[in-house]
C-alpha cells in the first residue's frame, strides 16, 4: 500500500494558478530588459488575468484535474500538449484583441505570448511528472528496496523494456531490475528505461559470478530451445531462479506482461525459430465463417478453439464428448472474447443422426476434426473402439459435411497413420483416406494435416513422467533407444491453421517437426528443471516396447516426395504420388471396406479387424500385436 494519500486536483488546481502567473511574469521577464519590467507591469498583470480565466477551464475541458497523475505516461503527455497549446492560442487570441483595441498600453512585446506557451509547457508537464515521481518514490520504502531480488533481463527487445517498465511501477513484486543481456552489437552501453545493456547472452555465467543477482528472466518470446536451455543451465549451476515469457506462438492475439512470466518448462527446452508467414490469410480464411471443431475439449481442439476465437469467426461451435471439457474450454472463452457467438454441443461423432442435426442448425462452413482415441496402448486393448470413433467417426462427420456443403474440412492426423504397427495408426490412415476420398470425390477443400506428438496433451509422457518425478520415481521408459518428434500445442496449432488457408482439396500436408527427441534425454531434462539429478535422486526404469510402438516414427511413406509450400514448415504430399494414383495404395471401394469393417466392429473380432486394417493400409503391421502382448499400461508416445 501506498505510505501516502494521492495528491488530490485541487491541489494541482491550485499549483495550477500559480504556475500561469509564474509562467506570464517570467515570460515578460525574458522578454524585457530590467529597465523596461515597470513599465510594462499593467500588460503583465492583465495577461495573467486572461490566462487564469482562459487557461483554468481549458485544462478543465481537456481532463487535466480528472486524472490519477502518479500513473502519467507518454498519453498524458500528449494531452499536456494539446491543453497547454490550446489555451496559450485563446490566450493569445484574447490579448492581441486587447492590444489592437487599444486596452492595455501600445508596444506590448507579442512574442511574450509564445515564450509563455513554452514556459506553460514545461511547468504545467514538469509538475505532473513530479508528482509521478513523488508517488514511485514515496510507494517503495527503502527497506522494501533492500529486501527486493535483483533480476537480469535476457533480452532487450520490446518484451524486454515492457518487463523493465512493469517491474518499476509501484507494485507487491519487489523486484529491481539491474541489467539487460543481449546479443544485438547496436544495443550494448545503452539504456532502456534506466537500466544498462550490461552484455551478450553467452556471458550469463561470468556475469552471474560477478554481479548480485537473485533472479533471471528471459523475455524474448521468439527465443529458440537453445537460448532457453543455455541461460537455464547456467543459473541452475549457480542456484539462481530463472523465469521466461510464454513462446511466440503461446502469445499470440495476447499481451506480454509480467503476469505472463513462469519456471522454465520442458515445452521452452525444445522451442523452434518461430516462422510466421501469411497469418493475414489466415485470418481472411476464418473471420466472419461459422466455425466447427470437433474434440474441442482435448489438447488440440481447445488450443484450435482459442486460435480461431482469436481470428474473429462469426460462431464457432464446440464439439465434444466429454462435458466436463467442452464447459472448461466454453467459460475460458466466454471469458476471453465475451462477444464472440459460442455453441457449445456435447455430441458422440458415432451418432449419424445427431452430426445431421448439429450440421443443418448451424450450418458450419469450416470444421476442424480432432475428435479421436489417440492412446496407442488403450486402442490396442479396445480396437473396436477404435475403429467406431476413429473410422466410423470420421466417416459420419466427412458425410454429414458433404450433404451441409461445408467449405473446408481439415483432418487432424498423426504421424503414427505412416505404415501403422498400431490399432490407433491404423484407423487415423483410414480417416485420412476417408477424408481424401471425399475430397476426390466431391471436388472439395477437404485435406489432412499430419504432425507427430505434442508436449503437455492429455495422458502423455510429460504429465506422466512429472507425476513420476513428484512421487520419487522411477521415471519408466520404454527403450533407451526410443525417439518422437514432438512440438508444442500452441506450435502445432497455429502451423495448422497456417496449412488451412493453403488447401485447395485433397492435400496432405506436413508439418515440419525438427530433430527426433530421445525420450532419455527428455527425461533427464525433466528431472533437472526439477531441481534433482538424473540416475541419482530420481531412478530412470526400462520397460521394454510395448506392443503397436515403434522405436522411431516417420512422417511419410518412403519414396513419396515431399513438395514446398509458401511456409518453411509446411510440407505437402505430392499429389502425384497421393495414394489414390498408385496401384499399390488405391482401396477400389472404399465406401464398401469401411463398411465391412463397421460390421466386425459389432463382433469385438479383434483378429478380424486387425487382418482387415493390414489388407486396407499399405505398409500396415497391426496383426503382428496379439492381445497376450499386452502388458500394463505406463504412458502412451
Amino acid at each position: 500500500m501506498s505510505s501516502r494519500p494521492p495528491i488530490r486536483n485541487r491541489f494541482v488546481l491550485i499549483g495550477d494558478i500559480a504556475l500561469i502567473i509564474v509562467s506570464v511574469l517570467g515570460s515578460f521577464a525574458l522578454r524585457l530588459n530590467v529597465s523596461q519590467l515597470p513599465f510594462y507591469f499593467p500588460a503583465a498583470l492583465t495577461m495573467c488575468a486572461v490566462a487564469l480565466i482562459v487557461k483554468i477551464p481549458v485544462y478543465y475541458f481537456f481532463g487535466l484535474y480528472r486524472r490519477l497523475w502518479i500513473y502519467a505516461s507518454t498519453s498524458e503527455l500528449r494531452l499536456i500538449t494539446v491543453a497547454v497549446t490550446t489555451a496559450s492560442v485563446l490566450t493569445s487570441g484574447v490579448m492581441l484583441l486587447l492590444i489592437n483595441f487599444s486596452l492595455i498600453q501600445p508596444g506590448m512585446p507579442r512574442s511574450a505570448l509564445g515564450i509563455d506557451w513554452l514556459i506553460s509547457l514545461i511547468l504545467i508537464g514538469g509538475s505532473r511528472f513530479a508528482l509521478r515521481i513523488l508517488a514511485e518514490q514515496s510507494n517503495t520504502p527503502r527497506n522494501a528496496l533492500r529486501e527486493a531480488k535483483r533480476v537480469l533481463i535476457v533480452g532487450a527487445g520490446d518484451a524486454g523494456a515492457l518487463v523493465v517498465r512493469e517491474l518499476q511501477k509501484p507494485s507487491q513484486l519487489n523486484l529491481i531490475p539491474i541489467g539487460f543481456l543481449d546479443d544485438d552489437p547496436a544495443k550494448q552501453n545503452h539504456q532502456i528505461y534506466g537500466v544498462s545493456v550490461i552484455g551478450r547472452v553467452n556471458k550469463l555465467s561470468s556475469i552471474l559470478d560477478t554481479q548480485q543477482v537473485d533472479e533471471v528472466i528471459i523475455a524474448i518470446p521468439s527465443a529458440p530451445g537453445k537460448i532457453i536451455r543455455m541461460v537455464n543451465d547456467a543459473c541452475r549451476q549457480k542456484g539462481i531462479a530463472s523465469r521466461t515469457m510464454p513462446g511466440i506462438y503461446e502469445l499470440i492475439g495476447g499481451t506480454v506482461s509480467v503476469n505472463r512470466l513462469r519456471e522454465v518448462d520442458i515445452t521452452d527446452l525444445l522451442r523452434r525459430e518461430p516462422v510466421r508467414v501469411n497469418d493475414e490469410k489466415v485470418g481472411r480464411v476464418i473471420e466472419g465463417r461459422r466455425v466447427l471443431v470437433t474434440g474441442a475439449g482435448g489438447s488440440i481442439g481447445s488450443e484450435l478453439s482459442r486460435q480461431i476465437a482469436r481470428r474473429n469467426p462469426a460462431e464457432l461451435v464446440l464439439l465434444g464428448h466429454g462435458e466436463n471439457s467442452i464447459f472448461e474450454i466454453l467459460l475460458e472463452l466466454q471469458s476471453d472474447y465475451p462477444s464472440l457467438k459460442l455453441i457449445p454441443i456435447i455430441a458422440d461423432i458415432r451418432n449419424l443422426q445427431r452430426l445431421d442435426l448439429v450440421f443443418k442448425k448451424h450450418q458450419p462452413q469450416i470444421v476442424f476434426h480432432a475428435a479421436a482415441h489417440k492412446h496407442v496402448p488403450l486402442m490396442e486393448a479396445n480396437p473396436v473402439e477404435a475403429v467406431t470413433n476413429n473410422v466410423i467417426g470420421t466417416r459420419n462427420l466427412v458425410q454429414a459435411a458433404i450433404d451441409c456443403k461445408v467449405e473446408r474440412f481439415v483432418l487432424i492426423s498423426t504421424d503414427k497413420a505412416v505404415r501403422p504397427s498400431s490399432i490407433y495408426g491404423a484407423t487415423k490412415r483410414l480417416a485420412e483416406m476417408i477424408v481424401l476420398d471425399a475430397a476426390r470425390e466431391h471436388k472439395r477443400a477437404f485435406t489432412v494435416v499430419r504432425f507427430g506428438n505434442v508436449l503437455g496433451s492429455r495422458g502423455s509422457i510429460i504429465p506422466i513422467f512429472k507425476n513420476q518425478i513428484a512421487n520419487g520415481g522411477p521415471l519408466t521408459i520404454t527403450h533407451p533407444d526410443m525417439v518422437r518428434f514432438f512440438m508444442t500445442i500452441p506450435e502445432a496449432v497455429y502451423l495448422v491453421l497456417q496449412a488451412s488457408s493453403m488447401q485447395n482439396g485433397g492435400e496432405v500436408f506436413v508439418l515440419n517437426m525438427g530433430q527426433p527427441v530421445r525420450i532419455l534425454d527428455l527425461a533427464e531434462d525433466l528431472i533437472k528443471l526439477s531441481g534433482l539429478e538424473p540416475h541419482k535422486d530420481i531412478a530412470i526404469k526400462f520397460t521394454g516396447i510395448r506392443p503397436g510402438e515403434k522405436l522411431a516414427e516417420e512422417l511419410w511413406d518412403e519414396g513419396t516426395p515431399l513438395m514446398q509450400t509458401p511456409h518453411p514448415d509446411i510440407f505437402r504430399l505430392d499429389q502425384d504420388a497421393s495414394f489414390w494414383h498408385s496401384p499399390l495404395r488405391v482401396i477400389p471401394n472404399l465406401p464398401q471396406a469401411i463398411e465391412q469393417l463397421s460390421i466386425l466392429s459389432l463382433t469385438a473380432d479383434r483378429d478380424a479387424l486387425t487382418k482387415l486394417l493390414d489388407e486396407l493400409i499399405p505398409g500396415s503391421t497391426v496383426n503382428e500385436s496379439k492381445p497376450s502382448d499386452l502388458r500394463p499400461l505406463t504412458f502412451d508416445l
